[in-house]
């Protein structure tokens, strides 16, 4: 295991059904000391019996296909249990708790993400967890969180299911920004942040992948200070490029969510732009008092820029945070944005002082 391949150990993949299968938020695997994701409200009139049934359809076959997949995994290496050290608590969700955990043969470290099956049905999310699976699974960057491999205990089969995630040093970003001076991160890290985000993005979305739930809660470090998406709870694979259930972020919702309308991977260049405004103020643009008026606000994209944002930022953010969704800036050119290009490469986060340390 001397690279992230060496531990993979996948196997044939369910390609086929995340397609059809819609979402209800999966709580991923940090504490939940932030906003929370918002549960989802699909727009179609499907009556909610046959919904039912058919949710109960798709679990079964999906646990059928992953029981199908292990047996075809028998000439491969099966990941146990017993193939790891498990060690200090990194953090904890609905759903299971995350270990820091080290492979026994090599001392490979990695973050091992526990979930119970108990907790996951009476959270109605069998089909998320799966779902998360398979798609962070075939996801290979830089900046994204890799899924190593995972695994079920076999002798109290889908009792609890285990993911062998890369572990990320420097923790949750989100805690991370809490610490800076009025909750802002500088420009120059801001602008490095920004691009790796968009880098990450725009790879997803080249794979038919959107996010859904871009914030700094679902944003970790490496030990080098860089990006790595993670929580892929809210992503869906999708080719046609079509969606209608409302999910996310309140804060971070785009009109297009929230006025009930098909949308596409623009929401997450949207939350992108939210996302960028969060590092420099300290805050997200549309948050306030009451949920009616932050809907309103978004509506209107009634954003105030204080005069901690510089005037390159302020250009960006402009063309992010556009209602219509296709006049937004692509993520192409928020990575050649000026503000982005001239700053990106000044500064990073040293995890082990937290210090911000110019380059």
């Amino acid at each position: 295991m001397e690279s992230t391949r060496n531990i993979s150990g996948i196997g044939p993949q369910m390609a086929g059904w995340m397609q059809t299968v819609v979402g209800v938020q999966m709580d991923n695997v940090k504490s939940l000391s932030a906003r929370p994701t918002m549960a989802g409200a699909n727009n179609s009139t499907a009556p909610q019996k046959q919904e039912e049934e058919d949710t109960k359809e798709r679990v079964l076959a999906i646990e059928k296909l992953m029981m199908e997949q292990t047996d075809s995994r028998k000439e491969e290496k099966i990941w146990t249990l017993d193939d790891f050290e498990i060690g200090f608590p990194l953090g904890r969700g609905k759903f299971g708790r995350v270990y820091f955990a080290r492979e026994k043969t090599t001392k490979y470290v990695v973050a091992l993400k526990t979930l119970f099956k108990s907790e996951i049905v009476k959270g109605k999310v069998e089909i998320q967890v799966l779902r998360e699976i398979e798609i962070q699974t075939h996801l290979d960057h830089p900046n994204i969180l890799k899924l190593l491999t995972y695994f079920y205990d076999e002798k109290k089969i889908y009792l609890v299911y285990y993911l062998v995630l890369e572990y990320a040093a420097g923790g949750e970003l989100y805690k991370i920004l809490q610490r800076f001076p009025k909750h802002r991160f500088p420009q120059e890290l801001a602008a490095k942040f920004t691009y790796q985000v968009a880098n990450a993005l725009y790879y997803c979305h080249l794979n038919k992948v959107m996010h859904r739930d871009i914030k700094p809660e679902n944003l970790l470090l490496d030990v080098f200070g860089n990006i790595k998406l993670a929580d892929f709870g809210w992503s869906v694979h999708t080719p046609s490029d079509k969606r209608k259930t409302m999910c996310g972020t309140l804060d971070y919702l785009p009109p297009e969510m929230i006025e009930g309308r098909q949308y596409n991977n623009y929401v997450d260049i949207w939350c992108l732009g939210v996302l960028c405004y969060e590092f420099l103020v300290g805050k997200p643009p549309f948050e306030s008092p009451d949920t009616n008026t932050t809907y309103n606000r978004i509506k209107t994209v009634n954003v105030h820029y204080p005069s901690c944002v510089p005037s390159g930022a302020k250009d960006l953010i402009s063309q992010l945070l556009v209602y219509a969704h296709n006049k937004r800036i692509s993520l192409p050119e928020v990575m050649k944005h000026p503000w982005i290009s001239s700053l990106k490469d000044k500064a990073r986060y040293c995890v082990e002082t937290k210090q911000v340390i110019a380059l």
